[in-house]
């Protein structure tokens, strides 16, 4: 609609777009979530959190909007039609960019359970949006280095306990627990510090989703494995908002929650540990192989 626009007229419209968004979607959200604090009643709670999920929905849908208005992208999607809002999910996926986040949440709104990810603890600090994640119950991590352990060792495994806590929450409401399996966004930089064995990702961290299979692994119904190409190139929020992404490609599967991982210990059993990281690199040999497949067929710009 906006398409003949300047891309930086393009730009400062969507920021406005997104701002106003979010100032108006945030009151509300509070306002239940403050109900929700003061109501400690489970039944009411659950209601509560579906409100929320609600409110949280129609701010995604409201960013849908502006995002076909600046630029009419390609989306090249598949296997996104085998899941449902009724079941819980561990989501897992490739991490390039900051659009990752709304490429995401602008394919999955209202066809899975709203998506809570996992965020480094300084994020809650975010001004307005660190509160609404925090008001929507994402699980705030506190990342500790093994200097830092050896020194504290009472800090061990609180990520573990951080993580538990947050998915008690899930039990009563349908989830999609998302984890970047890699930490970070790739860039040829980290690549090349890292080492990494693959061509396009960086090494997976197999700790945060094998907590969340610790603590919810029964109540989860399958994963969904997602990845991300973009043909014109890893793009910034900047080209998001100026309508300078012309083509997405994403790829969903749907992945059986091996039995055995089911109620282990990935911080206390070594062996486990062991067995747990070669299963998630064995799965980042398959990503790194579908994204050669998707860089051949859409080649674009590498």
């Amino acid at each position: 609609m906006l398409h003949f626009l300047p891309a930086p007229l393009l730009g400062l419209l969507a920021s406005l777009m997104l701002a106003l968004n979010t100032l108006i979607c945030c009151w509300p959200l509070f306002a239940v979530s403050l109900l929700k604090l003061l109501v400690p009643v489970p039944a009411i709670q659950r209601v509560l959190r579906f409100v929320m999920h609600g409110i949280a929905e129609f701010w995604i849908s409201v960013n849908k909007f502006w995002m076909n208005m600046v630029r009419r992208t390609e989306w090249n999607v598949q296997g996104l039609q085998r899941f449902d809002m009724k079941h819980s999910y561990l989501v897992t996926s490739n991490h390039q960019s900051w659009v990752d986040i709304l490429v995401l949440q602008y394919l999955m709104n209202k066809r899975l359970p709203f998506l809570k990810f996992f965020l480094k603890q300084e994020l809650i600090w975010v001004p307005m949006i660190g509160l609404c994640w925090w008001a929507l119950e994402f699980p705030f991590m506190k990342r500790y280095t093994k200097a830092y352990l050896a020194k504290h060792p009472e800090k061990l495994g609180q990520d573990l306990a951080t993580t538990r806590k947050a998915c008690a929450r899930y039990k009563t409401n349908p989830v999609s627990v998302f984890n970047f399996l890699e930490g970070t966004r790739f860039t040829p930089q980290k690549h090349a510090e890292q080492q990494s064995p693959f061509k396009y990702l960086l090494k997976p961290k197999a700790g945060g989703i094998a907590f969340v299979l610790d603590a919810m692994g029964e109540q989860l119904h399958s994963i969904v494995n997602v990845t991300i190409h973009y043909p014109g190139g890893n793009p910034g929020f900047w080209d998001l908002l100026s309508g300078r992404i012309g083509e997405v490609v994403v790829r969903f599967e749907e992945l059986p929650i091996p039995a055995e991982f089911i109620g282990q210990n990935y911080d206390q059993d070594a062996a486990y540990r062991l067995q747990f990281q070669q299963w998630v690199n064995q799965l980042w040999e398959a990503k790194d192989a579908e994204l050669e497949r998707l860089h051949a067929e859409f080649p674009g710009k590498d």
